[in-house]
């Protein structure tokens, strides 16, 4: 692909067709495929048994190969029909982009801390404090999953989330995911090795932290009051009309 692009005759059969199609959607499959089996402690490539990154080459470039396939997919979608799927997505409802990051954040601490309390946490360990804090991440990744996909199917179906939903929703989601930074990211946590459950639960606050800054934000702009604005208008208009009336 690389070497057909660099010439401009080439180019003509490859950029922008069906074919080019047809490869970026194989490769985001792939590149899918291969995250979530790198990624998988079962099979011991990139992450040993505890979920710790044990081969960073294999981890970070699987990753940042997904990443770049996506990329690829909404180049390809956006050059041949049009689709501009990060405007669109900003476009449709305000925090959508920001919404749909957390609950692609929160299914993988869901399916991490899942993966995670099948293989360590038998019926004779799950009062143990690391089994605890497991089903604390199987909560934290259920509920947030829950909400936010909620509000993203709200924003897509009609453009808009109630705003009340969307403050209430935030602020728990961020007290939630404060105390899943403790726990599972501590040193007795299931995430404090670094890999997919340490990055992800970080980032879910992060998203959390973010929606609930830009509630408030507009909660602000929503009440801040605009008498001093008036004012400013009808005092410019009066000396206006004061002026014409003197030159008249």
């Amino acid at each position: 692909m690389v070497v057909l692009q660099l010439h401009p005759i080439t180019s003509l059969f490859v950029v922008g067709t069906r074919i080019e199609g047809i490869l970026c959607i194989l490769l985001l499959a792939f590149w899918a495929a291969t995250v979530a089996i790198v990624s998988d402690a079962s099979h011991g490539l990139a992450v040993n048994e505890n979920g710790e990154v044990q081969n960073g080459n294999l981890y970070y470039f699987s990753w940042a190969g997904f990443v770049t396939s996506i990329l690829l997919t909404v180049s390809y979608l956006r050059g041949v029909f049009g689709v501009d799927v990060a405007g669109e997505m900003q476009n449709r409802s305000a925090r959508l982009t920001t919404w749909a990051g957390l609950l692609a954040s929160s299914l993988i601490v869901l399916g991490a801390c899942a993966n995670i309390f099948d293989q360590d946490c038998s019926p004779q360990v799950e009062s143990d404090s690391f089994c605890q804090r497991t089903k604390y991440g199987l909560s934290l990744g259920a509920v947030a999953t829950t909400f936010s996909l909620a509000v993203v199917v709200l924003k897509i179906a009609t453009t808009a989330a109630p705003f009340v939903v969307e403050g209430i929703f935030s602020f728990i989601l961020t007290v939630m995911y404060g105390f899943g930074v403790a726990f599972i990211t501590g040193a007795k946590g299931p995430g404090s090795a670094i890999g997919n459950l340490y990055y992800f639960t970080w980032i879910g606050f992060l998203c959390c932290f973010v929606l609930l800054a830009n509630c408030y934000e507009e909660f602000r702009g929503i009440k801040s009051p605009n008498g001093e604005h008036s004012a400013g208008e009808a005092s410019n208009g009066d000396i206006q009309v004061d002026a014409i009336d003197d030159t008249i």
